[in-house]
């Protein structure tokens, strides 16, 4: 019970990532409040996860700077604080050369991942300093390290979180807090079901033969899954993780090697 009485906030929390994540953070003690759009998915998802109390859905859109902002008081005002915060909304959006990129997807692309992360960790940080104590763990991606073709808001979106984080860590260090990103690689969620074979049509090719050749620039030639990426965020959450601070911890098979 690494996480015994800790208190965790997850946007995007309900599916993919995000619900590996909390369910790894109730097996492991903690409780657990989760923000997404659908409210009917997030009562289905607290019915599912099967803990009471320990879990809370609020719904809100994480491109909207209130409804993050109300999420993280909302946590405060149910648990009475917040020890760990999980920036894990996010996400590709329409896919396109730079070329035909137009400045609204390129906006979504920074709210959706950028903005959302930066409001939550804003807001959150007001009550780990008073306390002397937090955890920031900013979902980034591979795509966070290095570019793809047509991932260009994408890419530039996630290299900003490793950015904000790094800069986050150097701040807040010596408040008890830590700040770190992880860097998932391919991982089937039902998103990437939904929305792949869309991007697949794009590159000209099926969806299973993406998801090849994504799997194929890794060393294990597999995808990851979701639980490889939540034992890496329950060790950034735990007490052995105190030591790991401005890390972008890469959780992708060996795609990008640094």
């Amino acid at each position: 019970m690494k996480l015994h009485g800790k208190i965790a906030a997850i946007t995007g929390g309900t599916a993919g990532l995000g619900r590996g994540i909390a369910e790894a953070y109730l097996a492991e003690g903690a409780s657990v409040a989760l923000m997404a759009r659908n409210a009917a998915k997030g009562q289905q998802v607290l019915d599912e996860l099967g803990v009471g109390g320990r879990a809370v859905f609020v719904s809100g859109d994480a491109m909207v700077q209130g409804d993050v902002e109300a999420f993280i008081d909302a946590t405060v005002k149910r648990f009475g604080t917040i020890d760990i915060l999980v920036n894990n909304a996010g996400g590709a959006g329409d896919l396109q050369p730079m070329v035909n990129l137009s400045d609204e997807t390129f906006d979504q692309a920074m709210k959706w991942n950028v903005y959302a992360t930066f409001w939550a960790s804003r807001r959150a940080l007001k009550t780990m300093i008073t306390q002397k104590s937090g955890r920031i763990i900013n979902i980034s991606s591979m795509e966070g390290k290095h570019g793809k073709a047509i991932f260009t808001a994408y890419t530039a979106a996630k290299h900003a979180i490793i950015g904000m984080t790094k800069s986050l860590a150097r701040e807040v260090g010596t408040d008890g807090i830590t700040a770190n990103s992880i860097c998932p690689g391919l991982v089937i969620t039902d998103i990437i079901r939904s929305n792949g074979p869309a991007v697949a049509e794009t590159m000209g090719l099926t969806f299973e033969a993406m998801i090849d050749l994504f799997a194929q620039e890794s060393a294990i030639k597999r995808p990851n899954t979701v639980e490889e990426v939540a034992a890496v965020a329950v060790l950034l959450a735990s007490p052995e993780g105190a030591g790991i601070t401005g890390a972008s911890i890469s959780v992708d098979g060996g795609t990008a090697q640094y």
